[in-house]
């Protein structure tokens, strides 16, 4: 996709079955995992966005043998751990995957220099860093913890961590990082969040101890780790799915069914939050791949209400709040969104672009530092305003949000920078057309 603007406009009704495109966070995993490994690991669904290529380009990067075999099916030949780069090694937009890597490189008696896009180069990296470095991993960077930065790791030593605020990054970098250290790694969840790493490191054969302790977690990695090459099927992306479902609900007459979507209980706070604003959502041919549960899940035109959404769901969703708001703006009442102030350390400030995003739409929105309110425009016959050209600062969450929004909208909403959606769902666009949707290129609309 290579225009500069996208447009969406009202249409018919959406209608359809879909499949959601594999799991990023998932995707991220399988590849770094398969590197550290040893032996073959074969990859069924991966996502091929912009942000897991770059994975795979650096686990390539770091000695592994990297091998597209054809549409989302990759093999990784793992040596058993990292060896040192020969070059920068450049994450583009991926904040997963630069995180997580450098917990993984970190466990290695190597140098590695990490940069990116411009966007990830804004990102502070200070949150995975404090506990690296109290393993003993060393590093160089630019002011704030910002990339470009230099990775000197080995001899780590192990950490009992206690996470300061919800972090699955964070959790996975500590986590890898002590596959290598001296003693493993423990980390305390006060809150828990998406558990993908600690259901992979089991399926590569890891012995790693999960007990549940109140609203949160006690994850202990015992020392001596030997990670085997496996098989592993990448399920839907719940993120990317919603964006199908939620417009399936907003537009008149919708019925759309997204197959095969990983329905983690970590993962599963959108769909909550749709609930009990009175979405009409059905779950089937629920089923268990690689240890995930997955299932189809249909979504149809509602009548939705506003909601409070507590702050202790937030690591469930955080990706999703922003399609969330959208939600929102078709209901009637206030949707209230509570401690989500991890959404401004994402691709960008997503509260701060959201909110203006919205207010832009003629939608009626309040920005606190952890909330976001969101006053429903649902008011009898009346419509969602739209008509706004959306500054999205190359975030894929914020345009792809806004796209949904104007699919109902009184007046047509555009978008900029809408390349950088390829970075979590290549293929958006023509999924979305192929559901009925009206998006294109502002001068043939």
């Amino acid at each position: 996709m290579t225009a500069a603007n996208l447009t969406a406009r009202r249409a018919g009704p959406l209608k359809g079955v879909v499949r959601a495109p594999g799991d990023k966070s998932i995707s991220h995993r399988a590849l770094i995992l398969g590197a550290l490994a040893s032996g073959v690991t074969e990859i069924e669904g991966l996502l091929e966005g912009d942000d897991v290529k770059r994975t795979a380009a650096a686990m390539a990067a770091f000695g592994a043998g990297v091998e597209r075999l054809g549409d989302g099916k990759w093999r990784v030949q793992g040596k058993g751990g990292f060896a040192e780069p020969a070059d920068v090694v450049d994450c583009g937009n991926a904040g997963t995957g630069v995180r997580l890597i450098m917990g993984a490189a970190a466990g290695f008696d190597i140098s590695a220099t990490f940069t990116g896009d411009q966007s990830l180069r804004g990102r502070p990296m200070n949150r995975v860093l404090k506990p690296l470095g109290e393993m003993g991993a060393t590093w160089i960077c630019r002011a704030g913890g910002r990339l470009p930065l230099t990775l000197k790791g080995g001899n780590l030593r192990k950490i009992a961590y206690t996470l300061p605020e919800p972090s699955a990054q964070v959790k996975s970098a500590v986590l890898l990082a002590g596959l290598h250290a001296d003693g493993g790694a423990e980390v305390i969840e006060p809150e828990a969040t998406r558990d993908h790493t600690e259901r992979m490191l089991r399926g590569f054969g890891a012995e790693i101890d999960v007990r549940e302790v109140g609203a949160g977690r006690h994850i202990v990695l015992p020392p001596g780790q030997k990670l085997k090459g496996t098989r592993i099927h990448v399920p839907g992306d719940p993120s990317s799915a919603a964006f199908p479902l939620v417009a399936a609900l907003i537009v008149p007459g919708s019925e759309v069914t997204v197959q095969g979507m990983l329905l983690n209980p970590s993962r599963i706070g959108l769909l909550e939050t749709l609930g009990e604003m009175g979405a009409d959502l059905s779950v089937t041919n629920v089923r268990d791949e690689g240890g995930e549960t997955v299932a189809d899940v249909t979504a149809r035109h509602s009548e939705l209400v506003g909601v409070e959404a507590p702050p202790e769901r937030a690591p469930s969703m955080i990706d999703e709040y922003p399609i969330l708001a959208v939600a929102a703006a078709f209901a009637s009442g206030k949707t209230v969104m509570r401690g989500i102030g991890e959404m401004r350390v994402k691709e960008s400030d997503r509260i701060a672009l959201m909110a203006a995003g919205l207010a832009a739409c003629g939608i009626g929105v309040e920005e606190e530092p952890e909330t976001l309110t969101v006053i429903g425009a649902k008011r009898g016959n009346h419509l969602v305003g739209g008509g706004a050209r959306v500054t999205t600062h190359g975030d894929h969450r914020i345009a792809m949000s806004h796209l949904i929004l104007g699919l109902a909208a009184e007046a047509p909403v555009s978008v900029d920078e809408p390349g950088m959606i390829a970075t979590s769902f290549p293929g958006f666009v023509e999924l979305m057309r192929g559901l009925g949707a009206e998006i294109g290129e502002p001068a043939a609309a």
